[in-house]
């Protein structure tokens, strides 16, 4: 298991945003596999990276970036699941 003070290492060919997505995604997984609905993940994901962003960011910047988010939503960006129509 890689503690904080251990470096990250990846495969050279794993990009560092891949990396991350990977470690998210399996954290997820295992806190599913513990219990925890996926609503109650969805909503601490979404605090957790917004106050992230905000801290390294800033306020405004955050609000602008996340202006357009209700657009791209109903444009089926983020639906992984389609059904036919």
């Amino acid at each position: 298991m890689r503690t904080a003070k251990q470096p990250f290492e990846t495969d050279t060919a794993e990009a560092p945003s891949q990396a991350a997505l990977r470690y998210i995604l399996d954290a997820w997984e295992e806190a599913l596999h513990d219990g925890i609905e996926p609503e109650m993940l969805a909503n601490a994901a979404l605090y957790a990276a917004l106050a992230d962003l905000v801290d390294v960011y800033g306020e405004h910047a955050v609000a602008s970036m996340t202006s357009g988010l209700s657009r791209r939503i109903h444009h089926g960006e983020f639906t992984l699941q389609r059904t036919a129509q």
